[in-house]
Formats: structure tokens, sequence, C-alpha cells
């Protein structure tokens, strides 16, 4: 058991460094599994690049402050997140920092708000959000109680309520076979839907100071990302475009509307606040790049811009 008084700004950079390594080591598997909303097997790839943002960003800040180290690490990641997986990882984390930030310390409660804090804002983010993706990891573990069997607030509480968390975020990894008839017809797990698993439980290992649990992620990886036939899933058309656009909140929801008449997988999330209005994510999935172009350029300049092909092979 261990008798740190609780998760300090050391121990959320060494979260995240180790979401980021652990994430590297599971990105092909992960690519493998990604066939929701589109089979452009990048996932993987796209989970531990944003996170790496992210653990950098963590080294570069100062203070106990573990909400704002927090916030400034997800806006970092937000401003270069790749993927829709990305994006939503950076906004979770963003959304985490802000329910906690004035905060030196994380105990049970606090973390279990923030992560439903998480929820709410990825649910938000996107146009069309559907059950049995990485938001249903974050609900199942944002709803987890805090147990009653320790001290309010105590350590002891924490690494009892950490437990308790991997275990559901775990068993709806495993639902999502469940939940999206792509998954169901491959009986495979969700892609994102593990990726938030690796994170949570590095956030598990991290915080508790325990690594001698049993790592949930490789289980689901044994049982449950062979696809069930050898049929390959077919590459999916058009292009992913992406880009950061400092919008006022109508431009930024006009701009929403007139993407999702345009394309799919529609996220438009703000990343931090400015004197013009805010600065905003912008991200969809289009047959023809132009088309998302010419309407992000008709509300104004976008930085950190890329288009990716959908087309890519699953290995």
């Amino acid at each position: 058991m261990s008798h740190r008084a609780g998760s300090s700004t050391t121990e959320i950079r060494n979260w995240l460094d180790a979401a980021h390594r652990r994430l590297r080591e599971h990105a092909d598997v992960l690519d493998d599994l990604n066939v929701f909303p589109v089979a452009d097997a990048d996932t993987g790839a796209n989970l531990s690049a944003t996170v790496g943002f992210a653990a950098e960003a963590a080294h570069l800040i100062e203070g106990r402050d573990v909400g704002e180290l927090l916030v400034y690490a997800g806006q970092a990641a937000l401003e270069q997140a790749r993927g829709n997986s990305g994006v939503l990882a950076a906004v979770a984390l963003t959304a985490m920092g802000q329910a906690v930030e004035g905060c030196v310390r994380l105990t049970a409660a606090q973390l279990k708000a923030a992560l439903m804090a998480a929820q709410v804002r990825c649910w938000s983010a996107l146009t069309e959000p559907v059950p049995g993706t990485m938001i249903s990891v974050l609900q199942a573990a944002g709803e987890v109680p805090v147990p009653d069997t320790a001290a309010e607030g105590s350590n002891q509480q924490l690494v009892e309520w950490l437990d308790l968390m991997v275990q559901a975020a775990t068993q709806a990894v495993i639902d999502t076979v469940d939940q999206i008839p792509v998954l169901t017809e491959r009986g495979t797990v969700d892609s994102g839907a593990l990726g938030m698993l690796v994170i949570l439980a590095a956030l598990r290992t991290e915080l508790s100071g325990e690594d001698s649990a049993a790592d949930p992620v490789q289980d689901i990886v044994r049982d449950h990302a062979l696809p069930l036939t050898s049929g390959e899933q077919e590459p999916s058309d058009g292009y992913e475009v992406m880009g950061t656009m400092d919008l006022s909140a109508l431009d930024a929801a006009e701009l929403r509307h007139e993407l999702d008449d345009a394309g799919d997988s529609v996220i438009v999330s703000a990343v931090s606040e400015n004197e013009n209005g805010y600065t905003w994510r912008v991200h969809v999935h289009v047959a023809d790049p132009d088309t998302a172009l010419d309407l992000m350029r008709r509300r104004g300049t976008a930085r950190n811009v890329t288009v990716t092909s959908l087309a890519a092979e699953p290995r």
C-alpha cells in the first residue's frame, strides 16, 4: 500500500509519461482494431502522438496546482491533436484539469468528478456521439462510487477507488463488442475505448504507487482483439481535415453546422479563451478536403492544418 499524501503534479506528470509509453507499446494493436467510425488504422498512432504532446507540455509548467498542469497539458495536446481519438483524449485531459483547478492533491472524489467532467465535455464535442466508444469508458469510470471503507479523502480510499474504476472501465471496453454493429460482426472491441483504458490503467498505477495489479489491457488484447472472421475491413474513402482556429462562439457553432452538412465525424472543441473569443480545434471527415478547407477559410485563418486520407489499409 502506498503511503504518499496524494496525487501531486509529479505523479500526474509520471502518469502522462506512462500513458504515452504504454500507448506506443500498444499502438499496433490499437491500429489493427481501428474500424469505427472509419477503418483508417491510425488510432494507436493518433492517441500516442497526442498524449505525447500532453506529456511533453506537462514538464514545461511549474507549480503545485494539479488542475492547472492538466489544463496546460490538455490544451497543448488539443492544439496538435491527431484524429478523433486524439482530439477526445485532449478534450478529456483539459476538462479533467478544469474540474480540479486549485487542487494540489487529488482525492478519489475529485478524480471521480474530473472523469465525469471529461465524459460530459467529450460527449458535447461530438455532433453525433454514440455508445461503445472511449466516451463510454470515461462514463463508466466516472460513475464508480467512492468507497466508504477508508477515511474520506485518504490515500487508501483513492487506491481502492482506482482499482474499482479500472475494473469498471475494463468492462466498458468489453461491452463495446455488442454496442457497435461492425464490432459485433468482428467480435473485437473498440480501438478508442481500449486506448482510453490504457490511459486509465496507467493513471491507476502511477497514482496508487502499485504496479503489481494485473494488466487488464493484456487480457482484452488476448480475448477480444482478434476478428472472428478472416475477411479484411473495407478501407474508407475520403479525407480527415483538422485545424486550429480563433473564432467567436457564434462562428464556431455555425462552422460546426456547416461541416456537419458537408461531412461527418465533426468535432469543434474549444481549446482556450483569447481576447477575440476562443481557440478551437476543428475535425471533420469529408469526401473532398477542399470543401472543409473552404468552409474554414470563410470563418478565419486555420493553423496546424492536416489533411489525411482515410483510405489507409489496416495491417
